[in-house]
């Protein structure tokens, strides 16, 4: 028996953690402006710092700076703008929109760069799942959706500038951070005020950036206890049901290093739209590809980039689950779409 809606959009927005409502129900209480010396003002610059250094913890990033902003969005016109970056056409439209997307992109969803230097890379590919080989002193990587799933560190990574994002790792939507090795040089977007460093004027968002802090000392915590090894686990029982009752579906990536959490799923012929309704209608939240980018009605821009035809680009959805999701959960969805392509297959045939 179906247990009521099943949300399986992960990768879209993950659900908020009691540890970040906690920590912004408590600064909701605090009055004070974090750029006031008063010792009201002191206690809601005392949240910002202590929520700043807890996001350096999870990234493995002290000695970095953490800018905080309204989203990865910001943070990546922030560290994009006016550079001249190169990057494979794999990117998430956020960086995209700032970059010259030149860079080849294999079958495999992997990006070759000809100067890391001058190139943004992504850690993960949010549609596929598809992990990049990241060379030492790539100028942006995009974070977004490693940070919490994956155990790496900023540090060690070699990469100059970090997006991330805190809706992603089960903090409150419309915060995010700008990471970057100290000393760098980066000119500010938005001007009249020195907050942030002078990187980023405006009044602190206190109250989200209290929850990302709690969010990401949480997913540390998630990762140090190996909970996303437990939904790999639960990826790959999904990927083999329904491979085992569609043997003409594609899973994006398959063999190479994903996202424990990510399934790319290509039905020639199914639009990807149209399966998103139909298990919308059948209690289940997945997406058609990028949050950002669905809706639009078009083949998926990484997938087209992969060597996808048109109609199989537009033939993917993306079920993306995390430590919430059940066994279960996973295999009603497997029977639900099992069914639903046995009908398409039906009609169309």
């Amino acid at each position: 028996m179906k247990p009521g809606r099943i949300y399986m959009d992960w990768n879209a927005t993950a659900p908020l953690r009691p540890e970040a409502r906690e920590a912004m129900i408590a600064a909701m209480d605090v009055v004070g402006n974090p750029s006031s010396v008063h010792a009201e003002g002191r206690a809601a610059r005392g949240i910002v710092e202590r929520a700043r250094a807890q996001v350096a913890a999870a990234l493995g990033a002290e000695g970095a700076e953490i800018v905080f902003t309204s989203g990865a969005t910001e943070a990546a016109a922030l560290a994009c703008a006016g550079r001249g970056l190169e990057a494979g056409d794999v990117e998430h439209d956020a960086v995209s929109a700032w970059v010259d997307s030149c860079l080849d992109v294999d079958g495999n969803g992997r990006v070759y760069l000809r100067d890391p230097a001058r190139s943004a890379l992504q850690l993960a590919n949010s549609e596929t799942g598809v992990i990049q080989n990241m060379p030492q002193g790539v100028a942006v990587c995009d974070m977004t959706q490693g940070f919490g799933k994956l155990a790496f560190a900023f540090n060690w990574l070699g990469c100059e500038i970090a997006l991330v994002s805190a809706h992603k790792i089960g903090g409150p939507k419309g915060v995010g951070a700008l990471v970057m090795k100290r000393g760098l040089d980066l000119e500010a977007r938005l001007r009249g005020g020195g907050q942030e460093m002078g990187r980023r004027a405006g009044t602190e968002n206190v109250v989200g950036i209290a929850g990302f802090g709690a969010a990401a000392q949480a997913a540390a915590s998630d990762l140090d206890a190996e909970n996303w090894l437990k939904v790999e686990q639960l990826r790959n029982i999904l990927e083999k049901a329904i491979e085992a009752g569609a043997n003409n579906t594609i899973f994006v990536g398959k063999d190479e290093r994903r996202l424990p959490n990510t399934s790319c799923l290509v039905s020639p012929g199914w639009k990807g739209e149209t399966q998103v309704m139909q298990m919308d209608l059948a209690g289940f939240a997945v997406s058609a590809g990028s949050a950002c980018s669905s809706g639009k009605l078009r083949e998926s821009r990484v997938l087209r980039a992969m060597g996808f035809d048109a109609e199989a680009a537009a033939s993917a959805i993306r079920v993306s689950i995390g430590p919430g999701t059940s066994e279960q959960e996973v295999l009603c969805f497997a029977e639900a779409w099992l069914a639903a392509e046995r009908k398409f297959r039906a009609r169309a045939g």
